[in-house]
């Protein structure tokens, strides 16, 4: 189960859920988290078998100057998050009367399932608050491995934390170390 003795552990970020938690845990406007820096927190010296970042891939959907920025902001983030060797997992974006996410949820939920099937891991590391997630997780846990739950201080899921084997809350000052601000340019 453990590679050379070393218990491996899978990272699944759900993108949305993270950087609305952000928001609300004061993450100041255009600053950059650093993603890999919280994915070596979390694994705390174990293998890190894969890291994944869940998104709805945004679209110009009005053809409009602020879809475009939009998504050209989005692509840059992205293919900066594959560079530091995230594997980006996209699912869509809906537009009606409200910008909704669609498909997310059940990538995740699918990837928990295959890579405890596939025994990819011993451990999932799920960075999101999303109770949809715990029949996921409970397969998981039929299957032998473990689940660690990663929130926010401020707003934990209790759903989540309950469920899981481990949970871990991110403090602000946490967030902190791990935030550079964007330089004001005057």
């Amino acid at each position: 189960m453990e590679s050379n003795g070393q218990e491996r552990v899978a990272i699944y970020i759900d993108g949305n859920n993270f950087y609305n938690g952000l928001k609300k845990a004061g993450q100041p406007k255009g600053a950059r988290f650093d993603h890999s820096g919280l994915a070596m927190l979390l694994t705390r010296g174990r293998l890190l078998s894969s890291k994944r970042y869940y998104i709805g891939s945004l679209r110009n959907h009005d053809g409009s100057e602020k879809s475009a920025q939009m998504l050209a902001s989005q692509q840059k983030f992205l293919g900066g998050l594959e560079k530091e060797g995230f594997s980006v997992k996209r699912g869509r974006i809906v537009y009606d009367h409200k910008i909704r996410e669609k498909g997310v949820d059940v990538k995740i939920a699918v990837d928990l399932i295959v890579g405890a099937v596939d025994n990819l891991y011993d451990t999932a590391i799920v960075v999101s608050s999303d109770t949809d997630l715990i029949p996921a997780i409970q397969y998981v846990q039929f299957k032998g491995k473990k689940v660690e739950y990663v929130g926010f201080s401020q707003h934990p899921s209790l759903g989540m934390a309950k469920q899981s084997d481990l949970s871990v809350l991110l403090l602000a000052e946490d967030l902190k170390k791990l935030t550079t601000p964007i330089e004001d340019p005057l």
